[in-house]
């Protein structure tokens, strides 16, 4: 008897052991992009969603819910059943400038989100619609000084990457060029490419399409070297204004109190996702740079750009007005 029962512990045991922790997705997921369709970190979420869906065998939903510089968006999610079924698909701007820039937010930075990977760095593109005469940021600059306060440039928001970027961009070439925020990068595109501004700082990988179809001028990249999807175009570092350094990214984030299990499961997959030649190659060709982290490093990432930009907020001035 005694013999007997051993046996069948030993194959109960066997059988949890063999048994997966736990079964995890078992319906749907949403990721929520705190922005209108077009822009950088919806082109991120729906490349990333696709190849979840695929690994998970459920559906992966792109949820759009722009607004409030990400802020309506980010509030959905953070209230969100912590379960991982509601993930946020942040960037610089929701996760490291908003607590830096918004004196009061609907929701705790510091505990309503749990980081899960970043998906990859974007630089930025300096561009101009092709009814401006400036061919190069030099150019740009001596125009915007002869003509000061008659030129516009649009950007994704105020107080995002892109806003920031311009305003480090001002400041260092001592222009004044009007700020028109929109409700995303798409918007903002879209105005741009009908000339209602003359210039904008968005990410190469949501401007690379327009610019290598002649329907906007690249002037320059705001990292320190150029970037894949654009070889023939400078970096502002280059000559134009030495040591400009100002890039964006995009990640995914889940509400705070998110099982680890559930966290490090998703970390891993975004990972191998990532690190396919595939999705890799499409994101470079679009101007971004791949580069998936564990949970501990993406909280590292976001808690210390949240120092930079508040330090860059509070010596220039910066409002979200």
């Amino acid at each position: 008897m005694m013999s007997y029962s051993r046996s069948l512990v030993a194959l109960a045991l066997t059988v949890l052991c063999a048994a997966p922790a736990f079964a995890w997705p078992d319906k749907p997921v949403t990721i929520v992009v705190p922005f209108p369709p077009g822009g950088g970190t919806d082109t991120g979420a729906r490349i990333v969603g696709q190849k979840l869906s695929l690994k998970w065998g459920q559906s992966v939903v792109i949820d759009n819910k722009g607004g409030a510089a990400g802020q309506v968006g980010a509030d959905f999610v953070a209230k969100a059943k912590p379960d991982g079924y509601t993930l946020l698909m942040g960037n610089l701007g929701t996760q490291a400038i908003n607590p830096a820039l918004y004196k009061k937010l609907p929701y705790d930075p510091d505990k309503a989100f749990a980081p899960i990977s970043l998906v990859a760095e974007l630089p930025l593109a300096m561009m101009v619609n092709p009814s401006v005469p400036a061919k190069s940021a030099k150019e740009f600059i001596a125009l915007a000084k002869n003509q000061p306060g008659k030129l516009n440039y649009s950007s994704s928001g105020a107080g995002g990457g892109p806003h920031l970027a311009a305003e480090m961009f001002k400041d260092a070439t001592g222009t004044f060029i009007v700020h028109v925020p929109y409700r995303g990068g798409g918007p903002a595109i879209t105005d741009l490419l009908a000339g209602n501004v003359q210039l904008s700082f968005m990410t190469v990988l949501e401007a690379s399409g327009h610019i290598k179809a002649g329907k906007l001028r690249a002037l320059a990249v705001t990292s320190e070297q150029r970037v894949s999807a654009l070889p023939d175009v400078p970096s502002l570092a280059e000559g134009s204004i030495p040591g400009f350094n100002s890039i964006s990214w995009i990640g995914l984030v889940a509400p705070a109190g998110t099982p680890a299990a559930i966290l490090e499961k998703i970390s891993v997959d975004v990972r191998e996702i990532i690190e396919t030649p595939e999705v890799k190659n499409r994101l470079i060709d679009l101007g971004g740079i791949p580069k998936a982290t564990t949970p501990a490093d993406f909280s590292k990432l976001i808690d210390n750009d949240r120092k930079r930009y508040s330090a860059v907020i509070k010596e220039r001035g910066i409002t979200a007005d």
